[in-house]
């Protein structure tokens, strides 16, 4: 697979494959047996994934409640260890979203938990440092230059290697590489087919040199018939090409900018597989401005 920079000379850059893979659809409480999750990885190690995204928040969901923290980091950090990949492998956690009871999303920015998820990422995944810590979604009860002072204090501890943001707007993205420096080295939002509007997000990291690594970049396109009626020129391109839709999707978003890192769920090997193929799927001027308008 080809592959895209992580990182920077301060931090040490980093090659990962130019699709990575997110894992907040990995459990195991019954629809996926735990050798389809071991395959899972096997096939994206193989197509050449190597950026796997997690975060402590990720896992089950209302029978579990609050006690859904951490049960992904712990699920993933397990594979790894029964597969023996982990030099293989660039983990990514992220903190600052909490689960509450019933299934619920809450967010928490303030430092001492900030501070404490971080350690507590750091023994579920068994690492020393973890390799991309990311804030996970701004706090509507703290300031976001707060955050960015406690991103500060943490990437001073040396339990992260590199800093990244989740779900950041230009200014924020600006105001914490100001802080930060080379320690931020990337930027998670959503960004798809159908949802197009952290196109400004990218510019913003290809001007000052982070990786974008879009979130649900398959959005708009896994419900056949919003594929047909809001996506027509995707499944055509696809069907012209002779691959998924999926792919040419995946492909559309690393044409927009070397610093894109599109990372699609996966859970099952066949959809990772696919997923990766994108990564050798070169469109050509005119199908790239027929998706734009699409």
């Amino acid at each position: 697979m080809h592959t895209r920079n992580l990182g920077n000379e301060t931090v040490g850059r980093i090659e990962v494959g130019a699709i990575g893979m997110g894992l907040m659809t990995f459990d195991q409480t019954g629809t996926q047996p735990r050798e389809q999750l071991l395959d899972t990885v096997r096939a994206a190690l193989d197509a050449g994934v190597t950026l796997f995204d997690t975060a402590d928040a990720y896992g089950p969901g209302e029978e579990k409640g609050a006690d859904a923290q951490g049960a992904n980091e712990l699920l993933v950090a397990g594979i790894l260890d029964e597969l023996g990949v982990r030099d293989r492998v660039v983990l990514a956690t992220k903190g600052g979203h909490v689960r509450t009871e019933g299934g619920g999303w809450d967010t928490d920015s303030s430092p001492a938990h900030l501070h404490a998820a971080v350690d507590a990422s750091l023994r579920r995944l068994g690492v020393e440092q973890i390799a991309l810590w990311q804030h996970h979604r701004p706090d509507p009860d703290v300031d976001y230059d707060d955050v960015i002072g406690t991103l500060e204090e943490i990437a001073g501890t040396g339990k992260v290697r590199m800093i990244g943001l989740s779900n950041a707007d230009p200014d924020q993205i600006r105001a914490a590489h100001k802080v930060l420096g080379d320690r931020l080295v990337s930027v998670q939002n959503e960004f798809s087919p159908r949802f197009r509007s952290s196109r400004p997000e990218i510019d913003v990291c290809e001007e000052l040199g982070l990786a974008f690594l879009p979130w649900s970049p398959l959005g708009g396109l896994a419900d056949a018939k919003e594929l047909a009626d809001h996506h027509p020129a995707f499944a055509e391109v696809a069907a012209a090409r002779g691959v998924s839709a999926q792919q040419v999707a995946l492909a559309w978003e690393l044409a927009q900018s070397p610093v894109v890192i599109p990372i699609p769920g996966a859970k099952r090997p066949g959809s990772i597989t696919d997923s990766a193929a994108a990564a050798d799927l070169v469109l050509s001027e005119e199908e790239l401005a027929r998706l734009d308008r699409d």
